[in-house]
C-alpha cells in the first residue's frame, strides 16, 4: 500500500518521513487544526523535499481560487478537498485534486467510485481525530481507488492491508503530541502498512 503522512507542520518531520519510505506529505491549510501550516511554511519544505514524494494540501471550506492560488505559490503536487463541494467548485480547479469522502454510513463509501479518493471517518471537526472507519465496510468490494484515513497507527494499519486499499493516510496515529511526528511511530507505521514486518 502507499502511504500518506498528513499533518506535516516542518522540515524535520517532512524529512523523518521521507527517509521512512512515504509515498506523500500532507499539509493543511485549515486555520483551526493544531496542525495548521502557512503556504510560505510550505513552500519553504517542499523545496527541500525530494522528487519522487507527492506532496498534497489539504484545503477546508475555501474558494476555488484561493486552492489555486496556494497550489500555484507552493508548487505542491496535489489538492486535497475535504469538504462537501460542488461541480463548480472543481471545474474551477487548475491543480490535481483528491476528494475527501467523510463517511458516516456504509453507502457513504461508494461517492466517487469511479475516482481515487479519500475515506475517512466523519467528524464535526475536520482532521486528525483518530476515528476509525468500519473496515468490515469494505468488506467484499473493489478498494483499489480508495485511500483509507481515519484512526490508523502502526498497531492497527496491519489489518488494512487486507482489504485491497491503494493507500492509507495517517496523521495523528503517528504524532508524539498534535503536529508533531514521533520517528519511531512514522518508521513503524511504513513497515507494517508496506510489508507487515515491525523493526526498530
Amino acid at each position: 500500500m502507499r502511504v500518506k503522512i498528513c499533518g506535516i507542520t516542518n522540515y524535520e518531520d517532512a524529512k523523518i518521513s521521507c527517509d521512512a519510505g512515504v509515498d506523500a506529505l500532507g499539509f493543511v491549510t485549515y486555520d483551526k487544526s493544531p496542525r495548521f501550516i502557512k503556504a510560505e511554511e510550505i513552500k519553504k519544505i517542499i523545496k527541500k523535499l525530494p522528487p519522487f514524494v507527492v506532496k498534497a494540501v489539504l484545503f477546508v471550506n475555501t474558494a476555488p481560487e484561493y486552492v489555486n492560488e496556494v497550489m500555484a505559490y507552493t508548487k505542491a503536487d496535489i489538492a486535497q478537498i475535504h469538504f462537501d463541494a460542488n461541480k463548480e467548485f472543481f471545474k474551477k480547479l487548475n491543480c490535481k485534486y483528491l476528494k475527501v469522502i467523510r463517511a458516516k454510513e456504509k453507502k457513504d463509501i461508494e461517492k466517487f467510485s469511479d475516482e481515487y479518493r479519500i475515506v475517512d471517518a466523519y467528524v464535526p471537526e475536520y482532521g486528525g481525530s483518530g476515528k476509525r472507519v468500519a473496515l468490515e465496510w469494505f468488506e467484499g468490494r473493489d478498494n483499489s481507488k480508495i485511500i483509507l484515513a481515519g484512526g490508523l497507527t502502526p498497531e492497527n494499519v496491519f489489518e488494512a492491508g487486507h482489504y485491497g486499499f491503494y493507500g492509507v493516510d495517517v496523521s495523528s496515529g503517528v504524532e508524539s503530541v498534535p503536529g508533531k511526528k514521533d520517528k519511531k511511530k512514522v518508521r513503524r507505521f511504513v513497515e507494517m502498512a508496506k510489508y507487515g514486518i515491525r523493526c526498530g
